[in-house]
């Protein structure tokens, strides 16, 4: 009851509860990765700030020229990390060199406001730095000049402080995904469970009906959500009204098969009384036609009280299936001689199934019929039982008459389907065969031989009692004894 295809209700929720989940903590990854840049950012342009105020400060004007009170010690402090290098310029006026280093890049064309830091992202020797800018008057008022400080410092402290703070982030944020993801697929689990429920009681409940012919029984859930309720009370109404469709369907099936049965029987004996009594020619043939149309009528209504039973309730027993084969072949030796055909059995001298022996015996009698009629005169009949080591037991009836086409082969199982124009055939024989074997738990098999005829059957699980034998065979005999039944190996019998 497992679909061949498509995606689960399991697999659909897991994929819109998680998928959410890992956009949402992929999201949150980089936001935080963008918030670390910008406080590192922050402090960063707060240190230039202070740097490029207190650098300033460190430059006294004197008189026309400028005293600058910034010891070495302070230099080797701000340049010692070559990884994140604090570098300084002193331009007067702004742009024109006076101390420091040299090839700080000037600021963007903005405004520049004296007395206010101005802070600018650059480039400096191909790498990413930060600078901070700050103009600062001198001179006499009637003399005014411009004193340029500039900071900068490398990016790199920028992201490595956000490297250890996205990392020290994701770690719980990682867990916590974890944790959630795996508390989701629990409560996706819990809450599938009475769906669960609900598919083992439907499928216990069609191992049950043997084969599926049989009215499911309703659906119990004790306890469920309202929905699982809801569906488990639809299917219970259509399993009823089925069902009852089924009985109807049986009932009038039966029903007329029996009304059927006695006015075609006495049918059948007028007129072969009227063809006893009768002398004319035309009159004989006609009357031949009515009782070839009675008893193909009679059949007919003979194969749907056998169908109507098949799909009745049966009680299983064990049956030797071997024994069952070389009786029922026994009892068709007679027509088999009449037609001149060779009827015979192959296979194991024992090989027990659980089954219904009358649904088994018919079975095989629609199976021989069917070879019988199509086969043809001269044909060879052969009735078999196998075991497959699969644990199956194949029971079989081979000809090699014509056979059907290869197009045709998957339609020989089909209701009202025949093979050929030949009369005596109503097209259900061998739909009857595959009723039965799906009321034993198993299937029919076809198959063509070579160099031309049919094998088809039924495939039947073996009993846990079977007691197995090796698998005989041998080659048929032709001598016949007075009786009419051919001499065969226990395994092996033919017949006349």
């Amino acid at each position: 009851m497992r679909p061949a295809s498509g995606v689960s209700l399991q697999r659909k929720l897991l994929l819109w509860l998680l998928l959410p989940q890992l956009v949402l903590w992929l999201s949150g990854g980089f936001f935080a990765w963008r918030l670390a840049l910008q406080n590192g950012e922050k402090g960063i342009d707060q240190m230039l700030t202070q740097s490029v105020r207190g650098l300033a400060r460190q430059i006294k004007p004197i008189g026309d020229g400028l005293l600058v009170d910034f010891p070495k010690a302070a230099q080797d402090l701000l340049e010692q990390d070559p990884a994140d290098r604090i570098t300084y310029m002193v331009s007067s006026p702004p742009g024109k060199f006076l101390l420091g280093n040299a090839q700080l890049p000037p600021p963007p064309p903005v405004g520049v406001r004296v007395g206010e830091p101005l802070l600018y992202p650059a480039r400096l020797d191909g790498k990413a730095v930060r600078v901070a800018l700050l103009d600062v008057d001198y001179g006499t008022p009637q003399a005014r000049q411009t004193l340029r400080v500039q900071v900068a410092q490398s990016l790199a402290v920028r992201k490595r402080i956000a490297q250890e703070l996205l990392a020290q982030m994701l770690l719980p944020m990682g867990l916590m995904g974890l944790a959630l993801s795996a508390l989701v697929y629990a409560g996706v689990l819990r809450g599938l469970q009475p769906l669960k429920r609900l598919e083992a009681q439907i499928e216990r409940a069609g191992a049950r009906s043997h084969g599926g012919t049989d009215p499911l029984p309703p659906i119990e859930l004790t306890s469920a959500p309202q929905e699982v309720h809801s569906l488990a009370s639809t299917i219970n109404r259509l399993l009823e009204a089925v069902a009852h469709g089924q009985q109807m369907e049986k009932r009038f099936l039966n029903d007329a098969a029996h009304q059927l049965r006695t006015p075609l029987a006495g049918l059948i004996a007028q007129t072969e009384l009227a063809l006893h009594e009768s002398h004319e020619t035309a009159v004989r043939e006609r009357l031949e036609k009515v009782l070839a149309a009675a008893r193909r009528s009679a059949h007919l209504v003979h194969q749907l009280l056998q169908l109507a039973r098949s799909e009745a309730s049966i009680a299983m027993q064990p049956v030797d299936l071997a024994t069952l084969a070389r009786e029922v072949a026994r009892e068709w030796a007679a027509r088999a001689l009449a037609q001149n055909i060779d009827l015979g059995y192959e296979g194991d001298a024992q090989r027990l199934v659980q089954g219904q022996p009358l649904l088994l015996r018919e079975a095989l009698n629609n199976l021989i019929d069917n070879a019988l009629h199509y086969a043809g005169q001269g044909a060879t009949v052969t009735v078999r039982v196998t075991a497959e080591p699969d644990g199956w037991a194949t029971l079989a009836v081979e000809d090699d008459g014509p056979g059907v086409s290869p197009v045709h082969l998957a339609d020989l199982f089909s209701r009202f389907w025949r093979g050929s124009d030949k009369a005596g055939g109503c097209g259900l024989g061998l739909s009857i065969v595959e009723e039965i074997a799906l009321r034993h738990g198993g299937r029919t098999v076809a198959e063509l031989m070579e160099p031309h005829g049919l094998r088809a059957g039924l495939r039947l699980p073996l009993s846990g009692e079977l007691v197995r034998f090796p698998n005989q065979s041998s080659t048929r005999r032709r001598s016949a004894d007075s009786t009419g039944v051919r001499q065969a190996e226990p395994t092996k019998s033919s017949f006349d």
